[in-house]
């Protein structure tokens, strides 16, 4: 059966019975099981005349159904969505992104609060942070959110998107299914948004699956796998002998607080018995204030399908941890403390994965496998949480398989689809095997390869390609181009050929308390394998200086400062300061500073930055013609020397 005649005979139970277009359907039984969303005709029994507007005395038939047309649609709002629709909107495509809840931000966002994770400990207990659209936004919240609150955060998130030129937002909408060509590619996405009671038809060129369960991807066609896979498929060690369809699970997070006085706690009638003495000892009980990571359900058969039911029994199981906890007897500690927040929206660790040109498994990571095409990091432990979840109480909640000495790669052919041509997707749906994504499900790591496929969108448009031959003929430049705006990949150096200060023939700083000003021209953008890629001033003001033998036109200067990759920025309910997490603005981050350009003999200001905000900093102006420019750094958010990685001029 085709996939366009197939999807025609099954859409209705795609819609489901809570999606009820408001015209399309017919009083003719034979008309009224047609799935035509294009056709006129009334549904049910209702009259054209039955809405009276009393304001203005119309009786309209009210017509909430729209098509609009994009370059790029993105579909999900979580941390890969985000990423995604952003580099591809900031990349010159029009974009639109799909989120079907009232906020953004996925997992990490007040409905759940799961902490934004990225490759936070590798073995030496350090981080190797992300950079790129993903710390934009954990500096965004630094900035503005200082108190650390969740429900602010979900409107950080807000303001970082809906600012963003090139990008239209849909929240409450829920992209139902895929509409496809008669060449097997997506031609829309049809979406209806809850609040308003409107359809919307959005066509693209492209289209890109962050949402996780992957609904579009799947409606589409797209092949894709659930389960655990046999450990001679792909050589895997720590996964089972024979393949089984487990698949980890969701968790309802809690979270208490301290009243001052005694607080009496009498369970609801939902709550499930927690039986303490058959619990591993994994299962720690304090702290107690932030509530339980491995209050899970997952499913070895339909585990979005069972979604609602699972959601019923961890809430059960949430509370019964909880009355333990306050009702024991064996934690006279929480006496004073009432539970503060419960989430309604379990936290979801897995479910379809996509199979891309390439899976990426056990293996690959472990051998830090190095891949012409990579083009984002992972490093997070391999955290195979245990099959039956809180119902397997005897085992551990999570088996820390491997700590990673280094990030390994993520390449291209993981992110787009086998056999839909012009689906790309990232975040824990990509072409991966169970095991790999027990690692690279972790969310930072899923906003690299939104940042990845959301470029990629965008130069797929402005080449006229689709992503196989994107990957095949200009994965160079979609590299450099991530490179470029701040995205590190592992063991690759930036050889941009038309950034100008490759031309340089001199570069000095002023002072020096390590590094070398050289150093800002190697193509390295971070400190890494031990290696310094730095220039750093001897104290503050410092001024770093470009010459060239010959004038150059120029209208785009870039610099990279410090912000610390090795100290975590992310938004955590414990608000947590220490060695390895701050609460605060990174001190190294430089705050002011301004460039000068050389024009007849004479040093004349071209730009100037008072409260930076960002490690990226660009400077844009009309086209000058100059010999020498020189960036004057004034000061930090709290360091005494001023520390910088990369500069790039163009014309």
């Amino acid at each position: 059966m085709k996939r366009r005649k197939f999807f025609e005979k099954s859409v209705k139970a795609t819609l489901g019975a809570s999606v009820i277009p408001l015209t399309g359907y017919s009083n003719d039984p034979e008309k009224a099981n047609s799935t035509d969303l294009t056709s006129e005709k009334p549904f049910g029994n209702t009259d054209p005349n039955q809405w009276h507007q009393m304001g203005t005395g119309k009786k309209p038939r009210p017509d909430r159904r729209k098509t609009e047309t994009y370059d790029v649609a993105v579909i999900g709002g979580g941390a890969a969505g985000m990423c995604a629709a952003i580099a591809a909107a900031r990349n010159g495509s029009k974009v639109v992104l799909i989120q079907d809840r009232p906020v953004l931000g996925g997992n990490s966002s007040s409905e759940i609060r799961v902490h934004l994770n990225g490759v936070n400990h590798l073995r030496n207990g350090l981080p190797e942070r992300e950079t790129g659209i993903i710390e934009e936004i954990l500096l965004h919240n630094r900035f503005h959110n200082p108190q650390d609150s969740y429900p602010v955060w979900d409107h950080i998130l807000y303001d970082f998107i809906t600012k963003e030129e090139n990008l239209d937002l849909k929240l409450n909408t829920t992209a139902i299914r895929a509409i496809m060509s008669d060449d097997g590619k997506i031609e829309a996405a049809y979406c209806w948004q809850l609040t308003t009671e409107t359809e919307f038809t959005i066509e693209a060129s492209i289209f890109i699956d962050c949402s996780g369960d992957g609904l579009l991807g799947a409606t589409a066609g797209a092949l894709y796998r659930t389960g655990r896979e046999a450990s001679s498929e792909f050589n895997e060690k720590y996964a089972p002998k024979e393949a089984d369809g487990w698949q980890m699970g969701s968790t309802v997070l809690l979270g208490s607080k301290d009243m001052g006085r005694p607080m009496p706690f009498e369970p609801p009638h939902f709550t499930l018995k927690y039986d303490a003495e058959k619990s591993h000892k994994g299962r720690q009980l304090k702290p107690f204030e932030l509530g339980f990571w491995w209050v899970e359900l997952g499913s070895d058969e339909d585990i979005i399908g069972e979604f609602e039911d699972n959601k019923h029994k961890l809430l059960g199981y949430a509370y019964g941890v909880w009355d333990y906890m306050k009702n024991s007897g064996k934690f006279p500690e929480t006496e004073n403390y009432a539970l503060d927040w419960v989430s309604s929206l379990p936290g979801k660790r897995e479910s379809r994965r996509f199979i891309g040109d390439y899976i990426l498994s056990e293996p690959d990571l472990l051998k830090n496998k190095q891949f012409e095409d990579a083009v984002a990091f992972g490093g997070w432990s391999l955290d195979e949480h245990n099959p039956g979840g809180i119902e397997n109480l005897n085992e551990p909640p999570s088996y820390f398989h491997e700590d990673f000495e280094e990030p390994y790669q993520i390449p291209f052919r993981s992110l787009y689809s086998k056999n839909v041509p012009n689906l790309l997707f990232a975040g824990r749906n990509i072409s991966q095997t169970h095991i790999a994504l027990s690692s690279s499900r972790i969310m930072a790591t899923c906003a690299l390869e939104g940042q990845a496929v959301g470029t990629a969108a965008a130069l797929c448009v402005k080449k006229k390609v689709l992503p196989r031959k994107l990957g095949k003929t200009y994965i160079e430049e979609l590299q450099e181009q991530l490179i470029r705006d701040d995205a590190f990949i592992p063991n690759k150096p930036a050889n941009d050929s038309t950034d100008l200060v490759k031309r340089a023939a001199l570069i000095f700083g002023s002072s020096t308390s390590s590094g070398d000003a050289k150093l800002l021209n190697d193509g390295w953008s971070r400190d890494y394998h031990d290696n310094l890629h730095h220039w750093q001033s001897d104290g503050l003001p410092a001024h770093v200086q470009i010459e060239w033998d010959d004038r150059i036109n120029i209208s785009q200067l870039e610099l990279k400062c410090d912000t610390n990759v090795k100290r975590n920025l992310m938004l955590r309910r414990d608000s947590l300061e220490n060695d390895v997490y701050t609460t605060k603005v990174p001190k190294e981050l430089l705050q002011s500073l301004d460039i000068e350009a050389r024009m007849d003999g004479n040093w004349v200001k071209i730009g100037s930055i008072d409260k930076n905000k960002t490690r990226l900093i660009k400077f844009n102006f009309e086209t000058i013609e100059t010999t020498a420019v020189r960036i004057n750094l004034k000061s930090t958010y709290g360091a005494d020397h001023a520390k910088l990685f990369e500069v790039r001029c163009y014309s």
